[in-house]
């Protein structure tokens, strides 16, 4: 129905979520019916968490600081439990189980939108009520809120998040990658009425990921996914980080993390979700410790003609990425092998 009020239970599941969290949890607040916690480690980030299947930073302080100071309508639920979760399906699921409202908008801590955009989601959705989902192209920051980074990989349709569902106690949320939810009779929301990133795209709408800000970050998703059932990319995520975040960048277009595809960083011009300004204000003014970024290393890559040149040639070959037989491995090594001075 048009006139059906539209409730909205942001899920989102939290390990080591500083410096974002109470940012995360303000921008979201004035369009929560609730807001869904779930804080803990899966059995592959045993070693990045507590002997008990905590964060090590002080994410569950800053959860419980906030619900007690800010959370004035009671709209915050924090689960937790000593002990590892199974994987992050178990996490997702611990939220969509106890989810009331009638959508389901699932959000990690380092994803954030214009507020804006997200009143323009739910306009959406209470003037078509047939909406099933809706998903999302994500822009992912490297180093700073003024550098970007795609990639072949992102390309071929990984820049596609999945993030929010119509909802109902009778349905599920079946798995976490992809998120995927189904309704009563078992059918994926997304082949019903879904409303896909490239419509929002044109409209100026995107989720704005900040995936690969911060140095702790990286070091934390490395060790992450270096013991996942990820092969070629496990294998080398932690030299990636070390020849291309940590340390100066030796290898100009493997940039992004996933590392097996080919990849360039650009500038970004645009403008960012108030939250995510002043989160970076309250670290350039050190109310928040945490180490940035040198970055000087990207504006001598930037500024060279031949970089702008190479990454040009590569964007033009996003054009065929999708195309079945594109050799999407064959074309990353040879630009791995290219290399300028940063």
């Amino acid at each position: 129905m048009k006139n059906e009020k539209i409730k909205i239970s942001f899920g989102v599941i939290v390990l080591n979520g500083e410096p974002f969290i109470e940012y995360c949890l303000r921008s979201l607040y004035k369009f929560a019916h609730e807001i869904i916690v779930v804080e803990g480690a899966t059995e592959l980030a045993k070693n990045i968490s507590t002997h008990d299947g905590h964060s090590l930073d002080n994410t569950l302080q800053i959860l419980e600081k906030f619900k007690k100071e800010e959370d004035l309508e009671n709209k915050v639920k924090i689960i937790t439990r000593d002990g590892f979760w199974i994987e992050k399906d178990e996490q997702s699921q611990a939220y969509a189980k106890r989810a009331t409202g009638n959508y389901l908008w699932q959000v990690d801590m380092d994803e954030f939108y214009k507020e804006e955009d997200m009143a323009s989601i739910i306009k959406m959705l209470k003037n078509d009520p047939g909406i099933t989902a809706v998903s999302f192209e994500q822009i992912t920051f490297w180093g700073d809120l003024i550098y970007k980074v795609d990639s072949l990989y992102l390309q071929a349709g990984a820049k596609i998040y999945h993030r929010l569902f119509k909802w109902d106690k009778d349905y599920k949320y079946v798995t976490h990658r992809p998120p995927t939810v189904v309704n009563e009779k078992g059918k994926d929301l997304r082949k019903i009425k879904w409303v896909m990133a490239k419509k929002l795209a044109k409209e100026n709408i995107f989720l704005y990921h900040y995936s690969l800000l911060f140095p702790k970050q990286v070091e934390e998703k490395v060790k992450y996914y270096a013991v996942g059932p990820w092969r070629k990319y496990a294998n080398g995520i932690i030299k990636w980080s070390e020849d291309n975040f940590l340390k100066i960048i030796h290898k100009p277009f493997q940039l992004h993390n996933v590392h097996t595809h080919a990849s360039w960083i650009e500038r970004y011009n645009g403008e960012h979700p108030g939250e995510v300004n002043k989160m970076m204000e309250a670290i350039k003014t050190r109310k928040i410790k945490i180490k940035l970024r040198d970055n000087g290393d990207v504006e001598t890559l930037e500024s060279q003609i031949a970089y702008q040149a190479v990454r040009a040639v590569l964007k033009f070959l996003c054009l065929f990425v999708k195309c079945k037989f594109f050799p999407k491995q064959k074309i990353s090594k040879l630009f791995f092998k290219i290399n300028f001075r940063a």
